[in-house]
């Protein structure tokens, strides 16, 4: 089982600030913190756990942003702090270039949830009102199909994540989307 200090949330934020100055990237680790909660709720597994996973997936990023580093890095620095080998495995799987395969319900989730939080979250900014509470799962799906929209956010990881996760892709951008608007004070959305 997992030790205490990989369930405890403000352990692993102080980690997370500590190598992640950018607004936008502790919102992302947020967002996606948010989603992954969410489905650890409705899966009932370990929501500390899970959402800590996710609070770290790219800690590393600001200072480490190739795919030569990250989440290489990140994993490194986990190891040094006495993280387990499937907390740092799960963050190792949700880079697909990093060839690491998901095999738990938990990574399967942290790779379905991470794109598509961030693509949420670029939706919700060209709402007029730049409120999460007016995006809804048809202008999500309207927006991937513009390729010019948030051009860096890969539309096939969003759709492979929720196959993967065995989720119709329509129920899964819902899912996060309501998870997302739990917290939208936070996400500053």
């Amino acid at each position: 089982m997992s030790s205490d200090f990989q369930r405890d949330r403000e352990f692993c934020h102080n980690i997370l600030t500590e190598f992640t100055k950018s607004a936008s990237l502790l919102k992302h680790a947020y967002a996606v913190e948010a989603c992954v909660t969410a489905y650890a709720e409705k899966f009932g597994e370990d929501v500390e756990y899970w959402g800590n996973v996710a609070l770290l997936h790219d800690f590393d990023y600001e200072k480490f942003p190739t795919a030569e580093e990250h989440p290489y890095k990140g994993s490194e620095i986990l190891k040094e702090r006495g993280f387990d080998e499937e907390f740092r495995k799960t963050i190792l799987s949700h880079a697909d270039y990093t060839n690491v395969p998901r095999e738990t319900k938990l990574a399967k989730t942290l790779y379905a949830c991470d794109e598509l939080a961030g693509f949420i979250t670029a939706v919700t900014y060209v709402r007029p009102s730049k409120s999460i509470d007016e995006v809804k799962v048809k202008s999500v799906k309207k927006k991937l199909k513009d390729k010019g929209f948030a051009r860096a956010v890969s539309r096939e990881d969003i759709i492979n994540g929720a196959e993967e996760l065995g989720v119709p892709l329509d129920e899964h951008i819902e899912f996060c989307i309501e998870a997302m608007k739990k917290k939208k004070d936070l996400l500053g959305l």
